[in-house]
């Protein structure tokens, strides 16, 4: 093997009218990466979708109670309950992690705002999505820092993968 241990299943759903737009190829090393930075050796699963936005608007109303869009929102599986404890090996050995649904019009419009392309854009909006399910979070302003930190990092080895 390449030295590539670590085991991802990654159920990538693009919804029809955005796959046209966005080159699928390219968001599974996103996925990978933030689960190797994050030193996760279990067998992984993480559902990604990139839809609309009134889909998520529609999820972010009823899941959240907030009846507006947003950029990405984050399923999680795992009960975080038990702050001692954040993984608990499920039966069949498998970390599954939940979905990431990314809205692809309001990246655009976010990426127009930060004056960076939408591709890069969409994986920071991934890996994002990927650090709540993982239990990071930014309520608190030192949880969002942290939060920030492991965002940062994580894009800064996305853009040397780019680069090779």
């Amino acid at each position: 093997e390449d030295g590539e241990t670590m085991e991802l299943e990654i159920n990538l759903q693009i919804d029809k009218g955005f796959s046209s737009h966005l080159e699928s190829g390219w968001l599974k090393p996103v996925v990978r990466e933030v689960i190797k930075t994050l030193d996760l050796t279990l067998p992984v699963e993480v559902s990604l979708v990139i839809t609309g936005a009134e889909r998520v608007q529609k999820l972010n109303k009823e899941y959240r109670g907030k009846d507006e869009p947003t950029d990405v929102l984050a399923f999680a599986m795992m009960d975080d309950t038990d702050e001692e404890k954040p993984f608990v090996i499920p039966p069949d050995g498998v970390l599954h992690l939940g979905e990431v649904v990314v809205s692809y019009p309001q990246a655009v419009q976010q990426a127009k705002e930060l004056g960076h392309s939408v591709e890069q854009e969409v994986a920071w909006l991934v890996v994002h999505g990927i650090l709540h399910l993982l239990g990071y979070d930014h309520r608190q302003p030192d949880e969002e820092e942290k939060m920030r930190a492991k965002e940062r990092e994580i894009m800064a080895e996305i853009h040397r993968l780019k680069e090779k």
